[in-house]
Formats: C-alpha cells, sequence, structure tokens
C-alpha cells in the first residue's frame, strides 16, 4: 500500500499485544506471509503455523496478495522492528467487528480531510479542534459525527467547535452521513362480533398506537379493508422498532382477547 493511501491519523506508533489489526498481504512466502499494517503503515509476520488450526498444505488456499485480513498481534519489538501476527485466533465475530470498526474509521478520517481542505487547515488542526473533542465525548470519532449528522450543529459547538467552522463541517458532514431509520411493519386481522365490536376494536387499535408511541412518535394505524388493519413503526434503531411493535401487538392482542374477539398478526417485509 502506498504511503498516499494511509489516511493521516494519530495512533501509538506500534500496536499492542493481543490487539486486533487490518492487514494487507503483500508477499506470500512457503513459510508465511508478509503483512502491511493499515493503521500503523508497518510491516508483520503471520507465520505458516498462525494461519490454520488444521494442517496448511498450501498457503495460498489460506491467503493471497492483497487480501485484506483481520489478524491478532502476538508480539512486538520494536528494537527489531518484529511485528508477529495470527489469523488463527481470530474469530468470525472479531472479524467483522474489527472490519466495521476500521471501515467507519476510515469514513470519519475522510470526512474529516474533507473539511480539513474545505476550509483551508490541515488534518492536524481540524482533528484536534473537531475530531479529538467528539472522540472523547463520544467514545469514537464515527459515531461523534452520526450524532452531529443526526442532532444538528449544536453538537460542534458543545464540544468547543467555533462556530464558523462548525457551520462548514456541519455542511460537509450531513451531506456524507444520513442518519438511519429503522422501519416495521405487520397487519392485524381482527374480529369482535359482539354488538360493540367496532368500537371494541377501534379501542385495541388506539391502545396499540399508544403502547407504540411510548418508544417512537413516529407510528402509524390505519384500515387497508375490514377486518384487516395495518401497523407501521419508524424509530432510529430496529431495536427500538421492534420493542414498539412487540408492545403493540400485545397490547392490541390482550384487549381484543380479553373483550372476546378474535385477532391475528402477521408481519411483512
Amino acid at each position: 500500500m502506498n504511503e498516499e493511501e494511509r489516511l493521516p491519523f494519530r495512533r501509538p506508533e506500534w500496536p499492542k499485544v493481543r490487539e486486533l489489526v487490518v492487514a494487507t498481504v503483500d508477499r506470500v512466502t512457503n513459510y508465511g506471509a508478509y503483512v502491511f499494517l493499515d493503521e500503523y503503515g508497518k510491516e508483520g509476520l503471520l507465520h505458516i503455523s498462525e494461519i490454520s488450526p488444521g494442517w496448511v498444505r498450501n498457503i495460498r488456499d489460506f491467503v493471497r496478495e492483497g487480501q485484506k485480513l483481520v489478524l491478532k498481534v502476538l508480539r512486538v519489538d520494536p528494537r527489531k522492528g518484529h511485528i508477529d501476527l495470527s489469523l488463527k485466533r481470530v474469530d468470525e465475530f472479531e472479524k467483522r467487528r474489527k472490519f466495521l470498526e476500521w471501515k467507519r474509521e476510515r469514513k470519519a478520517l475522510g470526512i474529516l480531510k474533507i473539511i480539513a481542505k474545505e476550509t483551508g487547515k490541515n488534518f492536524d488542526e481540524i482533528y484536534d479542534i473537531l475530531g479529538e473533542p467528539l472522540e472523547e465525548e463520544f467514545g469514537e470519532l464515527y459515531v461523534g459525527l452520526e450524532a452531529v449528522a443526526k442532532n444538528g450543529i449544536k453538537i460542534l459547538i458543545e464540544v468547543g467547535v467555533p462556530e464558523g467552522l462548525a457551520e462548514k463541517a456541519f455542511e460537509v458532514i450531513s451531506e456524507r452521513i444520513k442518519p438511519k431509520i429503522a422501519r416495521v411493519k405487520g397487519i392485524f386481522e381482527i374480529e369482535c362480533r359482539k354488538p360493540n365490536g367496532v368500537e371494541i376494536i377501534k379501542e385495541a387499535l388506539i391502545n396499540a398506537f399508544k403502547s407504540a408511541q411510548k418508544h417512537t412518535s413516529n407510528v402509524k394505524i390505519y384500515t387497508i379493508g375490514a377486518p384487516r388493519y395495518r401497523i407501521e413503526i419508524i424509530a432510529e434503531d430496529y431495536g427500538t422498532a421492534e420493542k414498539a411493535l412487540k408492545e403493540a401487538v400485545e397490547t392490541a392482542s390482550n384487549y381484543i382477547k380479553h373483550s372476546g374477539g378474535d385477532i391475528k398478526f402477521r408481519r411483512e417485509k
């Protein structure tokens, strides 16, 4: 990887033992693979004994030049410039999590580079004034940038970014990060043959609506032709949306069954 491809970022010069790192395979030999640690700009060795728990007959069946890997740091010797790494000690969950963190960091740092260019400042200035305060406040730079995109310029002002810079930074951030929303929906089929059945169904849906609104304000319930009624819920994340839907369904079901009616619910994709 060329030096120009790396994003500037101030981190420790050397990785820590047991740390997960993203690396690009540079060259493959009979005894292992030399890799480039993307986040540190250093070379490391992935020995053949650390590639797979089983017997490795052909190393190229497991790694190839240009491949991105998540590796665990086994040993670091700054004096000799050696970094020993392992692939077999990284499980699938760790791999997915690290790749996600790495991609988010690259995107976040890319946004800071654009802000620096747009404002005529260098990267270090922007990181000092904007990046580091967001990282300290939210624990992760990208999470901080997402908060800015969602909640507005006030987040930047609150962490001490000067107003003029905050305005320009917010323009860049809001163009490149779109707040995610979660949408869930489903269909109730409700019947109640009692004389006041219509009122019972109406009350059940009103209660379901109120129950869902405890979690998110964006709730819709409407008829698509009796006895079918659709519920749509939009929230900031799927956990909240699912919780709202679950409570709405339970509320409507309990009310209808207690009132002597029949109710079915079907999720929609």
